[in-house]
């Protein structure tokens, strides 16, 4: 148990195979003291079949929450064995329907004393111990089935990675960054074009003389993303040469940079925001959903030939 110990709960899958491992090894020796030819992993099914209706696979799967594939290894070795039998759906000849042999069901009357025992012995176990595991099991299931642990693992991930991530204001320092950001990425799918240059070649004068603004994405101090808002008019700007790099994308970058210029925006009284796109690019064009931005219905002129989606949202 020290190796547990020194883990910790990350360790929970292997701790929890570990039970696992037991309690089946132990069912194979209750069914042995009973002296039914039986293998536990068979008992979700058979106990499904009991009932006396005839099952599809794909009811059986859906009804124990194992796998189709899963089902169907059990279902053959219990053929094997002779306590089910296969036959054809009257209604569907292709469904095949499974129900309990004359064998299984002499199984099924045997095990009944069995069964009390193990529940009845189960029952006693928990009640001398602090938590009720079943419970806990049925806690944990339903808190995997809101968020699985994957999701949980990931959103551990972005609160840490985004303690290394700083949001700050463009200064001329970063010039060669706003470009050379922009130009990688723009030149990865499409070819640079002239509306391109100026913004990135004159950045002061294209956008933030005009009343715009950049923010720059600093990961552990260096320049890995970036994003503009270029005034239109007095009301809207344009959310504009977003980039982040390659070597940092899948830290939400992304997102942070856009919220914060939405903050901006709303700072430098802003009513909307508007930006252009490409389709080709899902995960763009997922974020900008993400950040609350719509298509726009109709089209608006647009210096670039890449573009074939706008969008726009509200800043309250």
């Amino acid at each position: 148990m020290q190796f547990y110990n020194r883990t910790g709960k990350m360790a929970l899958g292997s701790r929890l195979r570990r039970l696992s491992d037991m309690i089946t090894e132990d069912a194979g020796r209750i069914y042995e003291a009973y002296g039914v030819d039986f293998q536990p992993r068979w008992f979700p099914v058979f106990y499904v079949l009991l009932e006396g209706e005839t099952k599809s696979v794909t009811e059986i799967a859906a009804e124990i929450g194992h796998t189709h594939v899963s089902v169907s290894q059990i279902l053959k070795e219990m053929v094997k064995k002779g306590y089910v039998v296969e036959k054809r759906d009257r209604n569907d000849g292709r469904k095949t329907l499974i129900a309990l042999s004359k064998a299984g069901q002499e199984v099924a009357e045997r095990v009944q004393d069995q069964f009390r025992d193990v529940n009845q012995a189960i029952e006693k176990a928990s009640a001398s111990t602090a938590h009720d595991l079943w419970k806990a099991i049925e806690a944990w299931e339903a808190l995997l089935n809101d968020r699985n642990l994957l999701e949980r693992v990931q959103d551990e991930r972005r609160l840490r990675e985004g303690q290394r991530i700083r949001i700050v204001d463009y200064t001329s320092a970063y010039a060669a960054d706003f470009r050379g950001l922009n130009e990688e990425w723009i030149s990865t799918h499409f070819e640079m074009e002239e509306a391109d240059y100026k913004a990135l070649d004159h950045p002061e004068e294209y956008i933030l003389d005009k009343g715009g603004y950049i923010a720059i994405a600093l990961y552990d101090g260096v320049a890995v993303g970036t994003c503009a808002l270029i005034r239109m008019d007095v009301a809207t700007f344009e959310l504009a040469k977003m980039a982040v790099s390659p070597k940092v994308q899948g830290k939400g970058i992304g997102f942070l940079l856009g919220n914060a210029v939405i903050e901006k925006a709303r700072e430098l009284g802003a009513k909307r925001l508007y930006l252009e796109s490409n389709t080709k690019l899902k995960p763009a064009i997922q974020l900008y959903y993400k950040l609350g931005f719509q298509r726009l219905v109709g089209e608006r002129p647009t210096p670039y030939a890449r573009c074939n989606i706008q969008m726009e949202r509200e800043v309250m």
